[in-house]
């Protein structure tokens, strides 16, 4: 009995051992005839972006992708910001669809796995994301590009003053810069969905270190108070009025350590004190020699008082904020030397007078007024060894605001009217005292023809700027030039007189040669209002000589020559010229 039930057992697990096999063999059939079932095909019912592509082999399904996505692959991402569009393309912002692995992911391709396998045989309806692959720095740089556009940098204020004292305000203003990394994320997140036109820009705020709230208060604490008034200095021994016009100039506020701050410019201000001492009467006074109705005589220097402007913008700095009697500070003073000493205008030596010139002019009162100025600015003018007269730099632009008026001068070859008319008198008169006193003649320039009321050859014009007249004081002692005028009247001859002042160092003689090679002068005709007639006379040439000697010997030192050429002075009769 028992060997029976034995038995039994062991046909029992042979009989489920031949079940298993025989189902494991029909489970592997259907799973290998599945596999063959299926292929390689999307699942039914798949979708991707609303195309249907199940079903389809991987091939087929990317191609009709690829046609399916290509606008939506290539729509813009449109970020909106105060109005503007921004746009990113796809194609440049490093943005795309990867059509292959969308396939993937939709389940194209053979597959061993059972529940794919019923997938890809019956369908789920699935819909699927098209694969969306990011270059990150393309992306960047294109949010950059839109970044660049948007964002401004905050501007700090700053104010200046006028003279006057009135403020000129640059307002803070608040800038703005790009969320990048938001935006590179809002970017991705858009690609190919709706929003993707409708983007608002990342955008926050960037404040300046002193907002527009501190600078309002900045006006009513600060900027008015610095102004509103004179700072008082006291000094040693007096109290002086710093007017706003000196260091208003020199004031300027801007943003430091988020508020404004007030700084002064102690060079400008520096400037600014100078002028302060002119009108104090506290500026230095160089030592000069002048001519006082005899022999020239030393006016000794004088010292000032001098400011460290760098001293005095620290001390009224703190006060500026302040209102009335509190705009006082404490500065000291130092005693300023002149820059040309009384000893040095002693060692020029400036005695006696080593030469003179006169020369005579018709009645003309363009001629005493012009003459006269120009003899104003010359006279007193001292020249130290080695220093270089110039006629233009002396007496400046003629003008009516120098004091000059209109006369007659040689433009062209003739005689037309012009401001200044009959100042070279002034020079040929200035130009032979300085040939006499034996100083270098570095430039000058006759007329273009000849006048009769000059010495031959020896007289100079000019003609602001391009035609001056320029000596240099070549001897080891000072000069001082003295020029004066007689006027003329309807009944008498002017003078013109200028003298040299010095220690006499050369004795000058002159010499001249007679007049050669004339030319015959032409006759002009002119029926225009400003035509001034003439009577013409030959042009010639002239050789003029200077001689040196050592003052009080005989011995010639050294000889100039000078060439002069002379255009004829054509005859200009004011009507048109004859049939």
């Amino acid at each position: 009995m028992a060997g029976s039930n034995a038995k039994a057992a062991g046909g029992h697990r042979r009989a489920w051992w031949l079940f298993g096999g025989v189902t494991l063999v029909v489970l592997v059939g259907l799973y290998v005839a599945g596999w063959f079932l299926t292929g390689n095909r999307v699942p039914n019912g798949t979708s991707v972006d609303g195309i249907d592509i199940g079903g389809l082999r991987p091939a087929t399904a990317s191609a009709s992708l690829d046609t399916g996505l290509a606008d939506d692959a290539a729509a813009p991402v449109e970020f909106s910001h105060d109005g503007e569009t921004y746009r990113l393309v796809p194609g440049d912002a490093g943005l795309d669809i990867d059509i292959d692995a969308t396939v993937r992911e939709a389940g194209g391709g053979r597959s061993w796995n059972p529940l794919r396998m019923v997938d890809l045989l019956f369908g789920s309806g699935a819909r699927v994301e098209p694969v969306v692959v990011v270059d990150e720095d393309e992306l960047g740089a294109a949010v950059d590009e839109v970044a660049q556009q948007v964002g401004t940098a905050p501007a700090e204020p700053r104010v200046s003053f006028t003279a006057d004292g009135t403020p000129q305000l640059t307002a803070p203003v608040v800038g703005r810069d790009v969320d990048e990394d938001a935006a590179v994320e809002a970017a991705k997140e858009a690609y190919l969905t709706a929003s993707a036109d409708g983007l608002q820009l990342p955008v926050r705020d960037v404040p300046p270190s002193v907002t527009p709230a501190e600078f309002r208060q900045a006006k009513r604490e600060l900027i008015r108070p610095a102004v509103s008034g004179p700072v008082l200095l006291q000094l040693p021994g007096r109290t002086v009025s710093l007017p706003v016009s000196t260091f208003a100039p020199a004031l300027t506020m801007s943003a430091a350590d988020g508020e404004l701050v007030a700084s002064i410019d102690a060079e400008v201000l520096g400037d600014r004190l100078d002028d302060l001492n002119r009108r104090l009467g506290a500026q230095p006074r160089d030592a000069t020699v002048v001519l006082r109705g005899g022999p020239p005589v030393v006016v000794p220097a004088r010292t000032g008082v001098a400011f460290d402007p760098a001293q005095v913008a620290d001390a009224i700095l703190p006060v500026l904020p302040e209102q009335g009697d509190a705009r006082s500070v404490e500065v000291g003073t130092t005693t300023a030397q002149a820059d040309f000493t009384t000893a040095e205008a002693r060692a020029l030596r400036i005695t006696e007078k080593v030469s003179s010139f006169v020369t005579y002019f018709p009645y003309a009162e363009y001629r005493n007024i012009n003459q006269g100025r120009a003899a104003e600015l010359i006279d007193q003018t001292v020249l130290k060894p080695g220093e270089t007269f110039s006629f233009n730099d002396t007496v400046g632009e003629r003008t009516v605001a120098n004091g000059f008026v209109k006369g007659f001068i040689i433009s062209n070859g003739v005689y037309a009217e012009e401001l200044g008319g009959g100042v070279s008198q002034v020079v040929t008169t200035t130009y032979n005292a300085a040939f006499f006193a034996g100083l270098d003649d570095v430039e000058h320039k006759p007329h273009s023809f000849y006048i009769d009321r000059y010495p031959l050859g020896r007289e100079a014009t000019v003609a602001f700027p391009t035609v001056d007249l320029k000596f240099a004081n070549s001897t080891p002692y000072g000069v001082l030039i003295h020029a004066r005028v007689v006027p003329s009247s309807p009944t008498t001859e002017g003078e013109m007189h200028v003298e040299m002042y010095s220690t006499n160092y050369w004795d000058i003689t002159a010499g001249v040669s007679e007049p050669y090679d004339y030319t015959s002068p032409d006759t002009r005709y002119d029926p225009t209002d400003t035509c001034v007639p003439n009577t013409g006379y030959s042009g010639f040439e002239v050789d003029v000589h200077r001689y040196f000697r050592r003052a009080g010997s005989p011995e010639l030192v050294d000889k100039e020559t000078d060439h002069v050429t002379y255009t004829p002075s054509d005859s200009v009769v004011c009507t048109g010229p004859p049939s």
